[in-house]
C-alpha cells in the first residue's frame, strides 16, 4: 500500500523504523527564512531530513518570476538522491502549519513522477500532542538513485493561464485569505487584489479546529461550491507564490477530486507585468 495524499501520525509511527519510509521536515517562516531549520535542530520527528523552501524547493527569484519559482528539477532530483530517496520510497512530509509548506514538497515529488508521497495530517503539532518522540540528531543516510519522470502537464504558466481564462476554459481558485483576495490588505506583495475571474478558496477552510484535514465528504462539498460545474481537471490553483495553493491541490486529491493544476507564479508573478488586470472586492 502506498500513501499518496495524507497519512496519519499513527501510521507514520508504525513505520518510522522502515528504511523505505523517508521523512522530511518542511517547517518554514516567511518572516524568518532560517526559523524552520532552527526548529529542526531543536527537535524533529526521528530520521527526518530538512527541506528548505527557499534553497531546496524553489529556485532564485528573477525579475519576471514570483517569490518562489519552481526549482531546477534536475538539481532537485539530485538532492532527492543525496537525501536517500529512491523510486520505491514512501515519502512523508510535514510542517507545523497543517501542511501549508509541506504541500509544496508533496506536489514537487508528484511532478517528478513519484506518487508515494503523503503529507502528515496535523504535522508535528499533532505528533507532539500525542506525545510521540522527537530527536535532535541529524540522521545519516546513504544516497540512492532517484530517477525522475517529469510531469510537465501538472502546472500552467502565466501566458497560457491568461489565454485559458479569456476562453473560460478553466476555473482559477485563489488559496489566499479572503482579505488578501479582496484587496483589503496585502502584507507581502507590492499590489493588492486578485486575478480577475479567480474564485477565493482559502486553504485554511480545508481544516478543522485541531488543524487536521476535514472529512473527504466535507472537502468535496466545499470544492464543489467553489468549482460549480467545472470538472477537477480544469481547476487551477494559485496563492501568493505557488506554495499554499498546493494545500488546495492536496485537499482535492484527498477528497478524490484528482487532476487539478498549479499556477506556480501565482499573484506575485501576475503583478510583475503592470499591464495585467487586477480585480478587487469579493
Amino acid at each position: 500500500m502506498i500513501y499518496n495524499a495524507l497519512v496519519s501520525t499513527a501510521t507514520l509511527a508504525a513505520n518510522i523504523a522502515d528504511a523505505r519510509w523517508v521523512v522530511f521536515d518542511c517547517r518554514f517562516s516567511l518572516a524568518d527564512s532560517e526559523a524552520g531549520v532552527a526548529l529542526y535542530r531543536e527537535g524533529h520527528i526521528p530520521n527526518a531530513r530538512y527541506a528548505h523552501l527557499d534553497s531546496d524547493l524553489s529556485s532564485p527569484i528573477t525579475q519576471n518570476s514570483g517569490r518562489h519559482p519552481l526549482p531546477d528539477f534536475t538539481m532537485f532530483a539530485d538532492k532527492l538522491s543525496c537525501w536517500g530517496v529512491g523510486n520505491d520510497s514512501q515519502v512523508v512530509v510535514y510542517d507545523d502549519v497543517s501542511g501549508s509548506f509541506a504541500g509544496r514538497m508533496w506536489w514537487l515529488l508528484r511532478c517528478m513522477g513519484h506518487d508515494a508521497v503523503a503529507v502528515l495530517d496535523g504535522g508535528i503539532k499533532q505528533w507532539q500532542k500525542e506525545q510521540r518522540p522527537l530527536s535532535s540528531d541529524v540522521p545519516a543516510f546513504a544516497p540512492r538513485d532517484f530517477q525522475a519522470q517529469l510531469r510537465r502537464n501538472l502546472w500552467v504558466d502565466t501566458e497560457p493561464l491568461q489565454s485559458h481564462m479569456q476562453q473560460h476554459e478553466i476555473k482559477l481558485l485563489d488559496a489566499r485569505a479572503p482579505e488578501r483576495y479582496r484587496g483589503d490588505q496585502e502584507p507581502i506583495d507590492t499590489k493588492s487584489g486578485h486575478v480577475p475571474g479567480a474564485v477565493n478558496h482559502w486553504w485554511q477552510t480545508n481544516l478543522d479546529g485541531e488543524g487536521l484535514f476535514l472529512p473527504t465528504t466535507v472537502l468535496r462539498k466545499r470544492f464543489a461550491a467553489s468549482l460549480g460545474n467545472t470538472p477537477p481537471e480544469r481547476a487551477v490553483h494559485m496563492c501568493g507564490s505557488g506554495v499554499t495553493a498546493c494545500h488546495n491541490l492536496l485537499a482535492m486529491e484527498a477528497a478524490g477530486l484528482a487532476g487539478s493544476l498549479l499556477y506556480p507564479g501565482s499573484w506575485s508573478e501576475w503583478i510583475r507585468d503592470p499591464n495585467r488586470p487586477i480585480g478587487k472586492g469579493g
